[in-house]
């Protein structure tokens, strides 16, 4: 059996009554007693605090930094303001995504968040093509929350007034009664809110003064889940994968105009010309009948048009919705189409992203 790791918050989730459930190689908490849609209706509502110290976090350092990340991406790092941070992909020779992460410009080079599940594979990719122009290096010492909602953002002002200053996806250095954090506006869930990257050793102590506002509560993946589908956000290993280009997964925004040498780019550039062969869309479930991942999508005929990359309750709405790869041409929104779930054929509606409005702090 492989032992699962624990973040720095292990003991405060089942003091606080957590589920803990193993998640990309950590316990991690899935609920806490009050349940996943309390959690997600008190994030939309107020502010939900999540741990996500299971998360990659890396430094690139040295004049070269931005240079030599955006060789591994279609976007524009080179141009990031300092404390500045950009969403992007990591993409293979054929165009498809090793990773969606979060780049973040600092003084000395690049802060660089990824996925958990895909922490190994990413550490080798960096070795294997960062050159050395710059110095690469692992941060398992550090912790890292996210605070989101739209209470957020007062909590925020009673301990920094800089990081309450931010817009979003920028950062800065803070500290919090006397602990150093970096803090950016950003995270996952469509709300304003921010996240701290905070050394382990006093991630135990931050975490518990941000619970103990009156507003802020712990959330779980449950929640993390639904709030990011209504949102309309891509997760790893659905909405992208090694064999999904980020045109094909709606994120043609975060291409350089002009980059031209990053991997895969022959096959991106041209879909960009020329269209994808599939895309992603959002669907309204007309039923009670949850549509989950892998139900394939028919038209009206009958013939098969796609599938479902991601499906769940959506407590805003208070329906079942769903993301789902279409072949193109695509039906227009607003199109009637059907999920083959078990035996029945559920009537789905084709729907623009996101299925909620964000509400970030631009």
């Amino acid at each position: 059996m492989t032992t699962l790791n624990q973040t720095p918050l292990y003991n405060l989730h089942l003091e606080l009554g957590a589920r803990m459930v193993p998640f990309a190689g950590y316990q991690m908490p899935v609920h806490y007693r009050k349940g996943t849609l309390h959690e997600h209706r008190h994030c939309r509502n107020y502010a939900g605090f999540f741990d996500i110290s299971h998360m990659g976090q890396y430094l690139i350092l040295g004049d070269s930094a931005a240079s030599e990340l955006e060789k591994l991406t279609p976007s524009d790092i080179t141009g990031l303001a300092p404390y500045q941070q950009r969403y992007t992909v990591l993409t293979n020779d054929n165009g498809g995504i090793i990773d969606d992460i979060v780049a973040t410009r600092l003084t000395s080079g690049l802060m660089v968040i990824v996925n958990a599940a895909c922490k190994d594979k990413d550490f080798e990719h960096f070795k294997v093509h960062l050159t050395d122009r710059c110095h690469f290096k692992e941060l398992n010492d550090q912790a890292l929350f996210a605070l989101q909602g739209p209470a957020a953002i007062a909590v925020m002002q009673k301990f920094s007034t800089t990081a309450a200053g931010l817009s979003f996806m920028h950062a800065c250095e803070a500290e919090i009664h006397d602990v150093k954090c970096t803090i950016s506006r950003s995270g996952y869930t469509g709300e304003d809110g921010f996240e701290i990257s905070v050394a382990s050793e006093q991630a135990e102590r931050l975490a518990r003064l941000l619970l103990a506002q009156e507003t802020v509560e712990a959330v779980g993946l449950g929640a993390r889940d639904s709030l990011r589908l209504e949102a309309g956000l891509c997760l790893f290993g659905h909405e992208l994968d090694e064999t999904i280009t980020p045109v094909e997964a709606g994120l043609r925004w975060l291409i350089k105009k002009g980059h031209t040498t990053f991997p895969g780019a022959g096959r991106i550039l041209a879909q960009l010309r020329q269209g994808t062969e599939k895309s992603r869309v959002g669907l309204l479930v007309e039923s009670k009948i949850p549509v989950r991942e892998g139900c394939i999508i028919t038209d009206e005929t009958g013939d098969a048009i796609g599938h479902v990359t991601s499906g769940g309750f959506s407590p805003s709405l208070g329906r079942p919705i769903a993301m789902a790869m279409l072949h193109n041409p695509a039906p227009d929104t607003g199109s009637a189409l059907y999920a083959r779930v078990r035996d029945h054929q559920v009537p789905v509606t084709l729907t623009e992203l996101p299925f909620i409005p964000h509400r970030y702090k631009r």
